[in-house]
């Protein structure tokens, strides 16, 4: 019995924890756009919704469609209250071709009211209104998609491994994440990264130079053959976050392949990416 009664005393002197499992967060609403020229959409589309659902208390909504064009027929063309009821849009359309300007206006309408963006691969070729060759001023109409993305591309380079660095391994995005190099890959260049815009990583891909055509031909017999390019290294930026009126925006080129979409490393990076865009990148929202 004094053993007993030792025992009960040692239990209840015990702290109580509680039994009951923290409740689960209301779920992000999240509108994934896809389609258009050079991926494929119709498996990639499907490939997000379920990695970013399995990672994160987030229901992914999809405006898609199959058209294969570099000015597809989005839903949410002429719609400037497409995101109505979202709390982020998710922008991985290839519409390069689309230049109106009113149109483009209607897509970044919910982002200058407010609403986070997260932007995929080729959504940083999209809605080119202007020269996207060379540098566009800051808030001028050639610039409006490339300052809601922080950054301008113009093209990509092979398709070949690229090697990831993250250099901001402070971030709340980037601090759980390890570098990684690719399968196969395109590496987006940068023709100007915007004041305000903090890169996050940086891809380095092995490349070989493009050889220029000689006008003429060289009739020395004893001319040398010209010597064999070497492949270089080109850096660019491919992780990045910036505000766009008061949202926040987070963007990374890579994402070609389904490999890579599929990859795990690619899914919890833009997992983190699109809940630090809401402002909820913590336990509660991760699974």
């Amino acid at each position: 019995m004094k053993l007993t009664r030792i025992l009960a005393l040692l239990v209840l002197s015990l702290p109580v924890v509680a039994a009951q499992a923290a409740p689960k967060p209301k779920p992000l609403r999240a509108l994934l756009i896809t389609g258009g020229c050079c991926h494929d959409y119709a498996t990639q589309k499907d490939l997000l919704k379920a990695g970013l659902e399995a990672r994160a208390h987030i229901i992914v909504d999809q405006v898609y469609t199959d058209d294969k064009s570099t000015n597809p027929p989005l839903a949410i063309y002429g719609n400037p209250d497409y995101a109505k009821g979202y709390d982020v849009v998710i922008h991985d359309e290839c519409a390069a071709a689309m230049k109106d300007v009113k149109t483009v206006a209607g897509i970044l309408a919910p982002h200058r009211k407010g609403i986070p963006g997260v932007n995929l691969h080729c959504a940083m070729h999209s809605y080119r209104v202007g020269d996207h060759r060379t540098p566009t001023k800051a808030g001028s109409e050639a610039s409006m998609w490339f300052d809601y993305l922080g950054l301008q591309s113009s093209g990509h380079g092979p398709k070949a491994p690229v090697e990831i660095k993250f250099s901001q391994q402070a971030h709340p995005i980037t601090s759980a994440l390890s570098d990684w190099t690719t399968m196969d890959e395109e590496l987006y260049n940068n023709v100007q990264i915007f004041p305000g815009t903090t890169s996050l990583a940086e891809g380095t891909q092995m490349q070989m130079p493009r050889q220029r055509k000689k006008k003429g031909k060289n009739k020395a017999k004893d001319a040398k053959p010209a010597p064999a390019p070497q492949p270089k290294k080109a850096t660019a930026s491919v992780v990045w976050v910036n505000e766009y009126h008061g949202a926040r925006v987070f963007s990374t080129t890579i994402g070609h392949f389904n490999e890579t979409v599929g990859d795990d490393r690619y899914l919890d990076l833009v997992t983190r990416g699109l809940l630090w865009s809401c402002g909820k990148l913590n336990q509660s929202y991760l699974k």
